[in-house]
């Protein structure tokens, strides 16, 4: 067994601390890096200090970019009417392969999570309502996670968006209960956003 302060060790404690990634994981990407040529190494550090140096939240949706605006707020789309609010950045790449979703994207940079600090007031929505009041949507979808603080969110931005008139809808579940969007298979997803459901604010 190493010693705590082994070179080894503080690499595996590193790995660890990344989201999904258990001991044994870590101890298999930790013994990856050891055997990799110092020329990997130096991209993969590069790479690392490359994404934190130059690497931000877009100014409209919130998702990470590296020019403002991003490419999802930039690019041409089908649907200008439609609007997708997701979580976190990460939620966006997983709808995006589902091939389906046509239109624009609002990251919220959490959820509703009174015991870890995230209330309504730390909810990224002055922009979202912004973007709603500048936009022409027709219909929003609500994509948080189908957890108890995804549907505790989906419901306050409900009642927050009502006044607004615009058709609202969340999707389906045919995703799990408790299960976090980027875990899922595109057809469960795919699924999902095909069968999604309006939300009654009433």
């Amino acid at each position: 067994m190493l010693e705590k302060d082994h070179p080894l060790n503080r690499l595996i404690d590193e790995i660890k601390k990344i989201p999904g990634i258990g001991a044994k994981s870590a101890q298999r990407i930790a013994y990856y890096m050891i055997n990799i040529s110092e020329e990997e190494a130096d991209r993969l550090i590069n790479a690392i200090k490359d994404v934190k140096q130059n690497m931000f939240y877009c100014s409209a949706c919130n998702s990470l970019t590296h020019v403002d605006p991003c490419f999802h707020c930039t690019k041409e789309v089908q649907d200008e009417r439609a609007l997708c609010i997701v979580e976190e950045p990460y939620n966006i790449s997983a709808i995006e392969k589902t091939g389906i979703f046509k239109g624009r994207y609002y990251v919220l940079l959490g959820r509703l999570s009174p015991l870890k600090g995230m209330g309504p007031d730390e909810l990224k929505t002055d922009k979202l309502e912004k973007m709603v009041t500048e936009g022409d949507f027709k219909e929003i979808i609500i994509a948080t996670n189908p957890t108890t603080e995804g549907e505790a969110t989906a419901l306050y931005l409900a009642k927050l968006l009502k006044k607004y008139d615009i058709k609202m809808t969340r999707l389906a579940m045919g995703l799990p209960v408790g299960s976090d969007l980027d875990f899922a298979d595109q057809i469960t997803i795919k699924k999902s956003l095909e069968g999604r459901t309006e939300i009654n604010n009433k």
